[in-house]
């Protein structure tokens, strides 16, 4: 079987504030729709590496819907696993940028055509060729997307396919039954792509040796890929450590940047690439993509970085 790359998850337009420190209670001037959603980025980076992928998702019957379908299916992904839902809308999410780096968001999500995702609608025949599944925790914010994704895991591992995992969750917002769910998967994790503020987030200490140490030894997770922002990244196996700073670049927009790490560093790896050289191109990646506005106007080329 060749190798084929799907994640599950929300696919969304992006609204952006024009104004630094624009109020989102307040009327102003904005700037969209993008294309976006986190699966969605990561599997268009996947995509424009060239590599066969697809992405589990529903949008509208609607112009968000169609903005999304189209650029996925220019940029070289299957889109025949996005379910058209003609009585949902597309989501969406509205941002607006502070002076300290911060941002606020108003979501549409949960009732929006991804959040209605599930068994019975979901196109499911994209897993038949699937050899990598992508999970985000972000994505799993209903029942229904997380027996979606628990059935996905099934038949991928069925297939004696592997998975990666970005937990993509705020600790303090971390409930214990959201917690055990993450930890199900993680027990089925082989690539395990948490950022500095996740990286204790489902271990019982609060030490990162310590968190790392239970990850390989409870867990039996082959990589830990620690996203470190602006820092840069490094990666843990049980014997080595890998580590790359940021590549130097002026920040336009932030947002999406650990997506197109993430989609880049496992299209890599599963192109047999070693560690160090994944790393350097995946932090290429999630480099180049704040330099543009717009979370997926950044997703690059292999024959734009300059590593390859």
């Amino acid at each position: 079987m060749s190798m084929k790359i799907v994640t599950i998850g929300e696919i969304v337009v992006e609204i952006m504030a024009t104004e630094v420190d624009q109020a989102l209670s307040e009327t102003g001037t904005f700037t969209g729709p993008y294309p976006s959603g986190a699966p969605a980025i990561f599997i268009d980076q996947v995509a424009k590496l060239g590599v066969d992928c697809a992405i589990i998702s529903a949008v509208g019957n609607d112009g968000f819907g169609r903005i999304n379908l189209d650029r996925l299916k220019q940029d070289g992904v299957d889109v025949s696993g996005i379910s058209v839902l003609d009585q949902e809308t597309t989501g969406s999410a509205f941002v607006t940028y502070h002076a300290d780096g911060s941002r606020d968001f108003i979501f549409n999500i949960k009732n929006a055509a991804c959040g209605k995702l599930n068994l019975d609608n979901a196109n499911l025949t994209v897993l038949e060729q699937c050899t990598h599944l992508h999970i985000m925790g972000s994505s799993l914010f209903n029942k229904d997307i997380a027996s979606l994704t628990t059935k996905a895991i099934e038949i991928v591992k069925g297939n004696q396919g592997s998975v990666s995992f970005d937990p993509n969750i705020r600790k303090e917002l971390l409930d214990a039954s959201m917690k055990r769910s993450l930890i199900e998967i993680l027990k089925v994790t082989d690539i395990f792509m948490p950022s500095e503020a996740e990286i204790t987030s489902l271990s019982e200490s609060n030490n990162l040796e310590n968190a790392i140490n239970e990850y390989f030894n409870v867990y039996g997770v082959s990589e830990i890929v620690l996203k470190q922002g602006e820092k840069g990244a490094k990666v843990f196996t049980r014997t080595h450590t890998f580590e790359q700073k940021a590549f130097p670049v002026e920040e336009v927009d932030p947002t999406g940047a650990g997506d197109c790490f993430g989609g880049a560093y496992v299209a890599f790896r599963l192109q047999s690439k070693p560690i160090e050289e994944s790393l350097r191109l995946a932090t290429e990646c999630g480099s180049r993509s704040v330099t543009v506005s717009g979370p997926m106007e950044g997703t690059s080329r292999l024959d734009e970085l300059s590593g390859k």
